[in-house]
């Protein structure tokens, strides 16, 4: 897909023409897109760096604009590890923070501090 992509923005940029006639009706209504914006780029991404070009597909999927309304501005800040790496507590009582889980696999053994609710239904019954 790589080269599909840069294909596609040399296209845009009006450096190559298209030829595919499939393509034509997708390029025409970009252009109209474009009209929206007071300043528009286009840049291919390899597909190892396109991780932001992901996250965004994902949250415009998630959500409807009208092309005549007010848009929010969204505001990016880079961390330095992934997200979910930060809500992961390193220890526990000296303990790796993995350590529950690892007991609870191997030993069928459940923290103390397990409810009822957590412990019902998990293992099958012995034969």
């Amino acid at each position: 897909m790589s080269l599909d992509s840069a294909l596609v923005i040399h296209q845009l940029k009006g450096e190559w023409e298209t030829r595919d006639h499939k393509s034509v009706p997708y390029q025409a209504y970009i252009k109209k897109l474009i009209e929206f914006f007071d300043d528009i780029s286009f840049h291919h991404i390899p597909r190892e760096e396109n991780q932001m070009a992901d996250a965004l597909a994902t949250l415009a999927s998630m959500f409807q604009l009208s092309p005549h309304g007010h848009f929010s501005y969204i505001e990016f800040r880079c961390c330095g590890k992934l997200a979910h790496c930060c809500l992961i507590k390193k220890e526990k009582y000296g303990k790796p923070w993995y350590f529950d889980i690892k007991r609870c696999i191997k030993n069928k053994e459940y923290p103390q501090e397990a409810s009822d609710n957590d412990n019902e239904g998990w293992w099958p019954a012995s034969s």
